[in-house]
């Protein structure tokens, strides 16, 4: 378990260097739909009887569990994280590791790995939903069974190649190589080009927005919609193969 928190570690280290040079004046970085080649979206399956009441019952939860973090300091005493706190992103993930750790073996929806934040104009941060995880070889029928498939659609984080250490600038830009946001999509691509190969990076993720009365963006993967998800998502806690 300690490795696969120093792989997470060290992926955010490597990251972390060039994407806080990153000037206020950019435009936020992409969202899921810019990452063709690095994600893996779950179909929606047909709805079986007790699917929505279930799916209801996790909005629920997930208000509730959202309750007490409005105030974003609160989320910070309580041992949230943010990630990249100094990079532009449509959505600031506050992240728990140990809520990551224990959603490995049980799913608890009052307690989410991550907290979803917009920032204010103000400077602070505007609480719009949760995140929950899945260890990442999980199959399809388990994480239904957390959510069900026909009312959510769960992701991952695919073909993830490494930069080498002179190489970190190329994670960004419109010539983009190295990870989420790169070409490089294959292992031999990626070893060729002298990166570290990861098929999967971190486990399975879905988004929600449960103050949303529309529940098409209760349930949002679409940065089209005003939900923007995924930029680098390194989430303590979670698995990296």
């Amino acid at each position: 378990m300690h490795s696969r928190l120093l792989s997470c570690a060290i992926l955010a280290i490597a990251i972390a260097p060039v994407a806080h040079a990153q000037s206020e004046d950019e435009p936020d970085m992409p969202g899921m739909a810019h990452m063709a080649g690095h994600m893996y979206m779950t179909s929606l399956r047909t709805e079986q009887p007790g699917d929505r009441a279930k799916a209801g019952a996790i909005v629920a939860a997930a208000k509730q569990a959202m309750r007490p973090y409005e105030d974003y300091h609160a989320a910070l005493a309580d041992g949230f994280r943010i990630f990249l706190p100094n990079v532009p992103q449509p959505l600031y993930h506050f992240t728990n590791m140990a809520n990551g750790l224990a959603a490995h073996k049980h799913f608890d929806p009052l307690n989410p790995t991550s907290l979803l934040y917009r920032k204010t104009a103000d400077g602070g941060y505007k609480l719009v939903g949760v995140m929950y995880t899945d260890r990442v070889d999980a199959n399809e029928d388990e994480i239904n069974q957390r959510i069900p498939l026909s009312i959510a659609r769960w992701h991952q984080h695919t073909n993830f190649c490494k930069a080498p250490p002179d190489q970190k600038a190329a994670y960004f830009g419109p010539n983009a190589r190295f990870g989420l946001l790169g070409s490089i999509h294959t292992r031999d691509e990626c070893e060729a080009a002298g990166g570290i190969f990861h098929p999967h990076i971190f486990g399975w993720m879905v988004h929600v927005y449960p103050n949303e009365t529309d529940p098409a963006k209760i349930w949002s993967t679409d940065d089209h919609d005003g939900h923007d998800n995924m930029t680098h998502d390194a989430m303590p806690g979670m698995k990296m193969d």
